[in-house]
């Protein structure tokens, strides 16, 4: 399988989390993976969000559905109990709700399992992890990424003992 066949959508439940949706975006292109960002409020639009996931599962590319949604969170649940793929929620924090809407992913129905992520970076990586157990050009750019990480961190211990 190539790179380009993987795939990754990123699915918010509305325009206001643009930006933490940017950041999963650069988190993924940092391991090369193919994504797209689309909007579908599980709540407003069910119809449109199903017809989109009917399409997306009938072309048969191998995928990742990671969806940021927060309050009720709906649409992570309605992703995964559509998909089968695997999903990976990551709902932007909250302080309106001192971070217990975080619940609502938690606690899901029987047979409906979102993965549960709450940075987008990390959502990106494990995302990039699913994708790479399938796709060994993906697999060599987390390799990589850990490679460059690991010797940074070493790096910085150098520095701090020579100061």
């Amino acid at each position: 399988m190539s790179a380009s066949a993987a795939q990754v959508i990123i699915l918010s439940g509305s325009k206001s989390d643009r930006d933490f949706c940017a950041a999963i975006a650069r988190g993924l292109d940092g391991y090369g993976v193919s994504h797209e960002t689309r909007i579908a409020s599980a709540h407003r639009v069910t119809r449109y969000l199903l017809d989109m996931l009917d399409a997306y599962e009938a072309d048969g590319r191998p995928r990742v559905y990671i969806t940021v949604a927060g309050r009720s969170n709906a649409l992570s649940g309605v992703v995964d109990a559509n998909s089968r793929h695997p999903v990976i929620a990551c709902p932007p924090y909250s302080d309106r709700f001192g971070g217990m809407d975080i619940l609502s992913t938690l606690r899901m129905p029987g047979g409906v399992a979102p993965l549960l992520v709450l940075e987008p970076e990390a959502a990106a990586l494990a995302a990039a992890k699913i994708l790479a157990m399938a796709d060994p050009t993906i697999a060599e750019r987390i390799s990589a990424w850990y490679r460059v990480s690991r010797e940074q961190a070493m790096a910085d211990d150098r520095e701090a003992q020579s100061h």
